[in-house]
């Protein structure tokens, strides 16, 4: 396990990464955590008091990596770019789990679960992560219905969030 603090930044322009909250993890520190490794992996652990896990650490270039810090982890931390936040990380092994009743569901619909395996690995976590995500079980309900039903019309998930908003 590597423990350090951070500070949180934000880039300003950088691509499809403007606009993200990060905290920057020194070369060293991920080298201790996978030591040779240069793409990205998963970390469990802590962000100040709060507990993490399978969040990825983003290779940047030159043995660099960063820790994306999403609008629900801030929350949870209660902090934004410009703060510090005492780190501990170790590496996640562990693998992902689907939401079950999620895979139930596809389970009875045959042309949503056939799309659905065609889709790659990180495509499909995140029809899975987006109903997990969900703070009531009403809404997970209803995102489970999106998602076969999106999926029964051959939609991925961006196609799904676009004609959920009325967007084409």
């Amino acid at each position: 396990m590597i423990t350090f603090t951070a500070t949180i930044h934000r880039f300003e322009k950088q691509g499809e990464k403007t606009g993200w909250t990060y905290i920057d993890v020194p070369i060293d520190l991920a080298q201790e955590l996978k030591p040779g490794n240069r793409k990205e992996f998963k970390v469990k652990g802590k962000l100040d008091a709060h507990s993490i896990k399978r969040v990825s650490l983003l290779p940047m270039g030159g043995g660099k990596f960063i820790l994306v810090l999403n609008a629900t982890l801030r929350k949870a931390i209660g902090k934004k770019h410009g703060a510090t936040v005492k780190v501990q990380l170790t590496e996640d092994k562990s693998d992902f789990v689907f939401n079950k009743d999620f895979i139930d569901c596809l389970d009875d619909e045959s042309s949503a679960k056939e799309f659905f395996q065609s889709l790659t690995g990180s495509h499909q976590r995140y029809f899975s992560k987006w109903i997990d995500e969900a703070k009531t079980e009403p809404t997970k309900i209803k995102r489970i219905a999106m998602a076969v039903n999106a999926l029964a019309k051959k939609w991925g998930y961006p196609e799904m969030i676009r004609a959920s908003q009325g967007k084409k």
